[in-house]
């Protein structure tokens, strides 16, 4: 089980291939990146991601324990970028091994669920009318919900 936090990009390719070196006893791998999005009619020039990183890096491990836990997962990566971003650019990547592909997707679902609602990142969009702090949105938090993990 692995967390990193970085400012450096990375390569989503070069991360699974090495991901998947771990596959004894798996069946299936899934593997989730997050890139930096510029939609038509709301052009975001870059995208800045402040975190306080120790306090992510903990969080994050308990939340791949916990998938851990709950769907048998054999391994669990979970890549996270901050700083300032480019559309395009890959901001997160999520990456489950697991003896079957629903254990292997529900485990990044459940992942990517907890990691857009607790965990502690800041976004903010740079964009022609200025810059502008990312709220949360409630779809986010219905997909958590989902979960039942009061």
């Amino acid at each position: 089980m692995a967390v990193r936090i970085q400012t450096a990009a990375f390569d989503p390719g070069a991360e699974t291939n090495a991901f998947l070196k771990a596959t004894d006893g798996a069946g299936a791998a899934v593997t989730f990146t997050g890139l930096v999005r510029s939609a038509p009619g709301e052009p975001v020039a870059a995208l800045t991601l402040e975190c306080y990183e120790d306090l992510a890096v903990r969080q994050l491990e308990d939340l791949i324990a916990a998938a851990t836990a709950r769907f048998g997962l054999l391994a669990a990566t979970v890549i996270h970028r901050h700083g300032t971003l480019l559309p395009g650019e890959p901001i997160v990547q999520v990456m489950t091994l697991a003896p079957h592909r629903h254990a292997a997707f529900e485990g990044a679902e459940f992942l990517m669920d907890f990691l857009k609602t607790d965990a502690p990142f800041w976004k903010k969009e740079a964009t022609g009318d200025g810059t502008r702090w990312v709220e949360t949105r409630t779809d986010d938090d219905d997909a958590r919900e989902r979960w039942n993990c009061t």
